[in-house]
């Protein structure tokens, strides 16, 4: 009677132990903070700082002339990110702006609402993300975009929801809708954009990974004279290596800026035209 009961307890406490394994979060849905263009659902963990530097080159369809665009540094990021909490996250980022509007400093935050468990009980993960543009450069005179009348002129902002969902060690998916707003647009213009993205990441093995992402624009934006496009959807692809204590990645984008309030209003190159540029970015993650 005594080994029957001490067998049911042991199960009891083995069935609990499984359950309370199962509801476990889901880790590393993607193993940076960013995908290519876009933010993933990632968060920087608690007391961590995320170093990161990212560099995006001219256009390859330039050639030999101009080393297939590695000559021509079109924007650079340089930023810092840090974890309040697992789920909060703050940073601030400087580029040198490849659109309209250049010298940018972009505060950020974010913050993960939902988190994917393993026994599907919550079937994705939700992170809230925001970040405002302010441009530093000098204003000009006329009636340029860089003429600031108003210190608002100089700035603009994107949110967004980032839903994500891993289905297994080897794939992710994510969509983000979203919202851009310029302050400050050309007469043809419109300053609120309302966007969608979609992005993913397939794991090769413990080491590479490819990713990719796209933005296409919901809004209704100027055309050329002869009615042609002048703004593309923002994609990319990409090669992830995770060295342990750095992630490093290679990309191919036809974005020209590094900062949501750049790509998503201002990529002037298409793909079809094979109009993309090498980019790459380096994450190093410190404790604090």
């Amino acid at each position: 009677m005594k080994n029957r009961l001490l067998i049911t307890i042991c199960a009891l406490f083995i069935f609990s132990s499984l359950k309370i394994n199962a509801q476990n979060p889901v880790f590393q849905t993607f193993k940076d903070t960013r995908i290519i263009n876009s933010h993933s659902v990632e968060t920087v963990p608690n007391r961590k700082l995320d170093f990161r530097i990212g560099h995006r080159f001219g256009n390859i369809k330039g050639g030999w002339e101009s080393l297939y665009g590695l000559e021509d540094a079109r924007d650079v990021l340089f930023g810092l990110e840090y974890g309040i909490s697992n789920e909060l996250t703050i940073g601030v980022s400087r580029t040198k702006g490849a659109g309209a509007l250049g010298a940018l400093v972009s505060p950020s935050i974010k913050y993960r609402i939902l988190h994917q468990k393993d026994d599907n009980s919550m079937p994705i993960s939700l992170t809230l993300m925001g970040v405002s543009t302010i441009s530093t450069m000098k204003s000009t005179e006329g009636d340029a975009l860089t003429n600031f009348d108003k210190f608002a002129h100089r700035v603009s902002y994107t949110a967004q929801a980032l839903i994500a969902r891993k289905f297994s060690e080897r794939f992710t998916l994510q969509i983000m809708p979203g919202y851009t707003h310029r302050n400050k647009v050309n007469f043809n213009d419109v300053n609120g954009i309302f966007s969608v993205g979609a992005a993913t990441r397939i794991q090769i093995n413990k080491v590479f990974g490819i990713i990719a992402d796209a933005t296409f624009l919901l809004a209704d934006r100027p055309k050329a004279a002869d009615g042609s496009q002048i703004y593309y959807a923002p994609m990319g692809i990409g090669l992830e290596i995770d060295t342990g204590g750095h992630i490093f990645q290679v990309n191919f984008t036809n974005a020209s800026g590094i900062i949501e309030n750049d790509y998503i209003p201002y990529t002037t190159s298409n793909w079809g035209d094979k109009e993309f540029r090498l980019g790459f970015t380096i994450s190093r993650i410190f404790n604090l």
